[in-house]
């Protein structure tokens, strides 16, 4: 059994009289009334999951997993050495604030290792890590929900007559996160969390916050949604929109909070009095960075990996570097000038600003003339940013309902992001689809489908 044939088998179930539409007018409906909307548009446009067999599953699992743990030694190593954090740039606040007590060991509770995982014509796969998503990334409860409402679907119960179909669940290894954390910081177990959720009010996240609520609460675990301007710390107290909690879920970014409040907010100062639990911690920017992955990569940090890390990095990591004027080696071990070299292999690399997200100014060599690409360069050196090998993209095809009731067909670029649980667990995985380069549902585009592995009865 393969991937490609469950594919096959399910778009042939897609054209049996009715079944596809059947499905459409479940899928549409249900996005609204489960709030599977990112912002104002739903989360899913397309009628078919991810499906994986259980032998790709297993495979993905174990190389992320590797790749992980040298994630979690660098973030520990760069805690510990003033010295090699500085190959992350961070900004003074960013700097004090990594070196401020959080009260537990792990320095990525939750994460996100965004890659491509595609398929080659002789049926094995390429796998690229592209981005560490250290930020309480998104997502967790979007893929749970969204996979409930597929369950529901006429061709997914079709599906169930030949197939085991399981969901990948990120849910539960969340509030596991939290209580572990938890725990550790409070030095017992005599209560649950009380939580707030803290973000931007108006983000396109926030529908996800709202399910994060019913699942906490089903959990027996309270939880407020407030932004960063209804939180304030008390006489030894941290409020929430009034509410006393003792956790806060952080999903506003580091860098935005900086700009707004410096290092003047409450949040900083209930953390400081070792008030609050936080998740994730400030040291998440650590890995976070763009850099992290420069710092994985380059020679010079060889020597604090493991055999094994050094060879997944160079397997499944593109080559990245920090732009600098340095030599180094480019990814066959050749010694070069770095930015002279970037700028006559354009066509094969990535400009990334070192801390942006949701695609903000992401340079493709390709798509880009080589005017804009040699300016772009060289601004960079004074604007911390990296520059990445091409990764191997991952295409499939996916099905979706036409403005004229027809099913149509169409290739995406797919990716794979698995989530990451305490440095060292692989559970659950978010995938999104575009039809441009740039993947990723913030920047205004694509979808998001439910992954799961697929197992012939």
């Amino acid at each position: 059994m393969d991937s490609l044939s469950i594919i096959h088998h399910y778009h042939d179930l897609l054209h049996r009289p009715g079944l596809a539409q059947a499905s459409w007018d479940a899928l549409v409906p249900g996005l609204r009334e489960r709030n599977l909307f990112f912002g104002p548009r739903p989360l899913c446009t397309v009628l078919r999951p991810l499906m994986y067999t259980p032998a790709e599953w297993a495979h993905l699992q174990e190389r992320t997993t590797v790749v992980l743990r040298a994630f979690d030694r660098l973030g520990r190593l760069m805690q510990a050495d003033p010295v090699l954090r500085q190959q992350a740039r961070l900004t003074p606040d960013e700097e004090y604030l990594v070196n401020v007590e959080h009260g537990y060991r792990t320095p990525i509770p939750t994460a996100r290792l965004d890659s491509f995982y595609a398929r080659n014509p002789d049926g094995s796969r390429t796998l690229n890590f592209i981005e560490f998503n250290g930020e309480s990334p998104a997502s967790m409860a979007y893929q749970d929900v969204l996979g409930d409402l597929f369950d529901e679907l006429p061709v997914m119960q079709a599906m169930g007559e030949r197939y085991h179909m399981r969901l990948l669940r990120s849910q539960s290894a969340a509030v596991d996160a939290i209580l572990k954390i938890y725990y550790e910081w409070r030095g017992n177990r005599d209560k649950l969390p009380d939580i707030a959720i803290v973000d931007w009010h108006g983000v396109p996240t926030t529908s996800e916050f709202h399910l994060f609520v019913d699942y906490f609460a089903r959990q027996g675990i309270a939880a407020v949604i407030c932004s960063p301007d209804e939180v304030e710390f008390r006489d030894g107290v941290f409020y929430a929109d009034g509410t006393p909690v003792d956790f806060v879920y952080k999903r506003v970014l580091i860098t935005e909070l900086l700009e707004k409040y410096g290092l003047n907010h409450p949040i900083v100062h209930a953390l400081e009095a070792g008030a609050i639990c936080v998740m994730n911690p400030f040291t998440c920017k650590l890995l976070h960075k763009k850099a992290s992955f420069a710092i994985a990569g380059d020679e010079r940090n060889a020597h604090l990996l493991t055999p094994e890390e050094r060879a997944a990095i160079k397997a499944h990591v593109p080559w990245t570097r920090l732009i600098e004027e340095r030599t180094t080696l480019d990814q066959h071990g050749n010694s070069i000038d770095l930015l002279p070299w970037a700028s006559h292999n354009r066509e094969h690399l990535v400009l990334k600003p070192n801390d942006e997200y949701g695609g903000k100014g992401v340079i493709i060599g390709w798509e880009t003339d080589q005017s804009a690409w040699d300016t772009a360069l060289y601004d960079a050196i004074e604007q911390p940013s990296i520059v990445q090998e091409r990764a191997v993209i991952a295409y499939e095809d996916f099905p979706t309902m036409g403005g004229d009731g027809s099913l149509v067909v169409s290739q995406r670029l797919v990716d794979c992001d698995p989530f990451l649980f305490h440095g060292q667990d692989v559970t659950g995985c978010l995938t999104r689809l575009s039809s441009v380069t740039l993947l990723n549902v913030t920047a205004g585009g694509g979808s998001i489908v439910p992954v799961y592995v697929v197992e012939e009865k």
